[in-house]
């Protein structure tokens, strides 16, 4: 079965995107690996303790190499800053890292592009990389909410 990749373009305010998605996946029992670079990552990691008060979205930081850690089995979603780890959740959010070197094991990808202009540059590279691959790839303008 084909990877399903899905882009959310022109969002204003990606981290908040992500966590009303994330959200959404673990209200409907989803499992869920984000990946994004270091710094991005720990903003994200600090948004979803706070985001919404007396609500909270159980993830776990894992490594790309090396052993998982316990929890990770039973943690819905995973923070990644590097490749998917072998045995990762099945959909992969992605929050302006590149590409995956391998889809392999995944079932979606969802990319989420601000407005920046570079930003908005290298979504459209990994955009032409999944085609490449031969993948349809599903576009949400802004204003398509999570």
């Amino acid at each position: 079965m084909a990877v399903q990749v899905e882009f959310h373009t022109g969002v204003d305010d990606e981290l908040g995107f992500a966590c009303r998605l994330l959200r959404k996946a673990y209200h409907k029992g989803a499992r869920v690996l984000v990946r994004a670079p270091s710094a991005r990552l720990a903003q994200l990691d600090r948004e979803l303790w706070t985001f919404v008060e007396r609500e909270f979205l159980p993830h776990l930081r894992v490594p790309s190499t090396g052993h998982l850690p316990p929890l990770a089995a039973r943690t819905p979603i995973w923070l990644v800053d590097g490749e998917p780890p072998t045995g990762c959740p099945p959909v992969l959010v992605n929050l302006g890292a590149a590409m995956p070197a391998s889809l392999q094991g995944l079932q979606r990808v969802i990319e989420i592009v601000g407005n920046d202009p570079d930003e908005a540059q290298r979504g459209r590279a990994r955009w032409k990389a999944y085609k490449a691959l031969g993948l349809d790839v599903i576009h949400h303008g802004a204003g398509a909410g999570a």
